[in-house]
Parts: structure tokens; C-alpha cells; sequence
């Protein structure tokens, strides 16, 4: 699921097409933040389908071994085990799963071919063989086949990582949490009965965390010249054009953190800041940073404007 340093990149990425635009609309901006997040869930819905459609794709291959010219005994006697998945069955009940394939209009018709490739990767595998012939299933059995499709067949296709990129512009940074999110819904999903099995979250609290992303949003571009200031007058030996604008986005939203939001510790807003911009920004990036919000930071607790709820928030 997507955590605060998730979130705070998504709002980093929000602030950069703020500047990077014409259109100073905030609500437009503040708009796409929150798309942005429910991509990472459409992606999400769109990754569980395709489970869904490798595995049924069973069916199909079932049927066309049939009416080969030549049938052998086994073509005709299919093993259609996987499609009595439990965890399969589960997630085709699943009234959100269900709901959400018809909000994203998720349908694989448009490359049947995809499925087709992945089963068969998945059809010559020891395991799925080992999976076909085993008699004592149970739910983490019968989990175990459907990860094996997840991580060693889905995840390592070039051709399903093409379809995700093309269809995502979000894939190459959010896959990670879309892992995270399937393993959490294998987690979820524990039980034999289907309306006990849940979905994951996009987040841990959404209600909590979408405050959080558009305050820190809106904080950040309100006091914007006030923050540009703090940063200019700590940088008074640097040619603005060689400061990095990813470096003084990450700045601007930690001294945002830093005055406005009573409940995030100090150290954490360094360490998150600074963790994001090894990711997103320069090599030197990080130092650089850490440098300039130290001073800014003791600038800020000179004149009393840290305040923090509880202890050792702001050491």
C-alpha cells in the first residue's frame, strides 16, 4: 500500500506539473494529486484481473485442445483444476473487486494474446504440474499457484510489462506498491469463505492521508515566496539556475512539514526528504539538501515557529 513517503512523492509530482504548467488552477492540480492515487488502485484492480484471466485462460486451452485434428486422452481430459481456485473464487465474489472492474471498465479484450503467452509460460512449469497433481489443497495452497503467477510468471513477462507501462505512466514508480498491495491482499484473502476475503487498501487510513497530501500541497505552494526566501537566504553563494527545482520543491514541502504540521517529527521529515531526492533528484542532491534545511531549521526554531505536538517531535 502506498505509505507517507509514497504519498509525499505523489505530491512532489503534483507541485512539479504545478510549475511546470500554465494553468495555476490549485483545485485542477489538487484534482489530479488525488487521480493520481487512485491510479495506483486501478492499476492495482487491473494487475488482479489479469491473474484472473492467465488462470481462466484454462478453459480456453481446454477447448482448443479438444478440437485439435488429433486429440490425445489428456486433451480431452483436461485438468481444470485452477479454475476451482479458491482464492480465484474468492476474488470474482468480492463485491469491491467486482465494483472496481466496472468503474475501470477492466477488460483484457483488447490483447487476448497476453493471457494466451502467460498461460503457457505458466502451463509448461514444474510447479503448476506439481499444483495440477496435488490432492490436499487448502487456501495457502492454493494461494501458493496463484503468487507463482503473480511473481514468476506475470512479473518477470517483458510482454506484461510493456502492456502495464503503455496502459500506466505511473508503473515505473508505483511498482513496488502494486506489489505491496497484492501481497496484501494475499494476506487478506485467508479464508475459505469468499465474503470474509478483503481487498487491500490504497492506503493504511485514506481519510487521515488525503488531508495530509492536500494540505501539504496547498501549504506548500500558499507560502511558497515565504519558503523561496528561507531557501534564498541560505544559498546566497549559489547561482539559482544550479539549484536543482526537484531540490527546491523537496525543501519548500519540508519546511512546509516543518511549520504546519504539528504531529510529523522533525527527524522524519528530514530522513523522508532525503530519502525521495537519492530517488528523484541529482547524486549531490541529498547532502545538499540536508545542508540547507539544518539551517533552516534552526533559524526556525530560533524564532519559536516549530511547533510540535508531543515529545521529541522536534529533536
Amino acid at each position: 500500500m502506498l505509505n507517507r513517503r509514497h504519498l509525499r512523492v505523489k505530491v512532489l509530482q503534483a507541485l512539479y506539473a504545478y510549475y511546470q504548467t500554465e494553468k495555476t488552477d490549485l483545485k485542477h492540480h489538487e484534482k489530479g494529486l488525488l487521480q493520481s492515487i487512485d491510479k495506483v488502485y486501478e492499476m492495482y484492480i487491473w494487475m488482479l484481473s489479469l491473474i484472473a484471466e492467465v488462470a481462466n485462460h484454462a478453459i480456453t486451452d481446454a477447448e482448443e485442445r479438444a478440437n485439435k485434428y488429433l486429440p490425445t486422452a489428456d486433451d480431452l481430459k483436461p485438468n481444470l483444476k485452477i479454475t476451482e481456485n479458491r482464492f480465484l473464487v474468492s476474488l470474482i465474489q468480492n463485491g469491491d473487486y467486482i465494483a472496481a472492474v466496472k468503474r475501470y471498465k477492466v477488460s483484457w479484450d483488447f490483447d487476448p494474446e497476453l493471457s494466451k503467452a502467460l498461460f503457457t509460460i505458466l502451463k509448461n512449469s514444474p510447479e503448476y504440474t506439481e499444483y495440477l497433481e496435488f490432492k490436499d489443497d487448502t487456501i495457502q495452497t492454493d494461494k501458493d499457484i496463484i503468487k507463482f503467477i503473480f511473481k514468476k510468471v506475470i512479473l518477470k513477462s517483458s510482454l506484461a510489462e510493456q502492456v502495464f507501462e503503455d496502459k500506466f505512466i505511473v508503473w515505473p514508480v508505483d511498482r513496488d506498491v502494486l506489489q505491496a498491495l497484492i501481497a496484501k491482499t494475499f494476506k487478506n484473502f485467508s479464508y475459505d469463505e469468499p465474503s470474509k476475503n478483503k481487498l487491500a487498501e490504497v492506503t493504511g487510513n485514506w481519510e487521515e492521508d488525503r488531508e495530509f497530501i492536500v494540505n501539504l500541497f496547498e501549504e506548500t505552494i500558499r507560502h511558497n515566496d515565504q519558503y523561496q526566501d528561507l531557501i534564498g537566504a541560505k544559498t546566497q553563494n549559489w547561482e539559482p539556475e544550479r539549484i536543482a527545482m526537484m531540490d527546491t520543491l523537496l525543501m519548500k514541502m519540508a519546511i512546509a512539514e516543518f511549520i504546519n504540521f504539528a504531529s510529523v517529527p522533525v527527524k522524519v521529515t528530514i530522513n523522508e526528504y532525503l530519502e525521495i531526492a537519492k530517488e528523484f533528484s541529482t547524486p549531490k542532491s541529498n547532502s545538499f539538501i540536508n545542508g540547507i534545511l539544518d539551517k533552516i531549521l534552526f533559524e526556525l526554531k530560533a524564532e519559536n515557529k516549530i511547533r510540535k505536538t508531543g515529545r521529541g517531535l522536534i529533536e
